[in-house]
């Protein structure tokens, strides 16, 4: 028989475990600010911010994005003159 954890790790749920640091209390003030303006608790704002600096590897396709706009080798050229142009350009770009 399945134990709860296996049965959570299975779920695909996230365990978390309770941490504790010490912050600055302008630095605490200024996040717990910024989380109150997005409507969201201090922790999720907190761990979001972190997962970002710590999950920033681009996947494949992204990769070979970047490595094709720094070979400076153009798309094509879009064309702001209308919406009718601009969407016909679009159809000639690569």
């Amino acid at each position: 028989m399945l134990s709860l954890l296996q049965k959570i790790e299975i779920m695909g749920v996230a365990i978390k475990k309770q941490t504790a640091f010490r912050l600055d209390s302008d630095l605490l003030d200024a996040l717990k600010s910024a989380a109150k303006r997005e409507h969201r608790s201090l922790n999720n704002f907190v761990e979001c911010i972190l997962r970002d600096v710590i999950y920033t590897e681009p996947n494949e396709e992204t990769k070979e994005a970047i490595a094709e706009a720094r070979s400076g080798k153009s798309a094509g050229m879009l064309d702001l003159g209308s919406f009718e142009t601009f969407l016909k350009s679009l159809d000639e770009i690569e």
